[in-house]
């Protein structure tokens, strides 16, 4: 089972992975030692700068153009290292520091993750 959170709320040691293209502004390395941080699973700086500028109103093309990042083949390994990630502690959380996480692209890498549909 794969579940989102703020990487504010996050206490060591739970199993959990960094899903940001950015360093969280606020939190230091240590804090988060041990902790994966997988920038190949994010959207991609383009994508993100785009989505930043008018979020409300790009946030469904937004879903489909990370979904079809996410869906290249150079991506699949790091999914599935993630997904081994999972298998391994049973739960892994998805660290990300944005602030609205239901509409963020947390829950399009969830969903892609589980294989589901968004």
């Amino acid at each position: 089972m794969f579940q989102a959170m703020r990487v504010y709320d996050y206490q060591p040691p739970l199993p959990a992975v960094l899903v940001d293209r950015l360093w969280p502004r606020g939190i230091s390395k240590v804090r988060l030692a041990g902790v994966e941080w997988a920038k190949d699973v994010t959207p991609s700086t383009g994508l993100r700068q785009w989505f930043h500028q008018d979020p409300a109103a790009r946030y469904d093309e937004f879903c489909q153009r990370y979904r079809a990042e996410l869906a290249q083949p150079e991506i699949q390994p790091a999914l599935q290292a993630l997904r081994d990630m999972q298998q391994q502690h049973g739960t892994l959380i998805l660290l990300t520091a944005a602030k609205a996480l239901a509409h963020s692209h947390v829950p399009v890498l969830h969903a892609v993750l589980e294989r589901k549909p968004v």
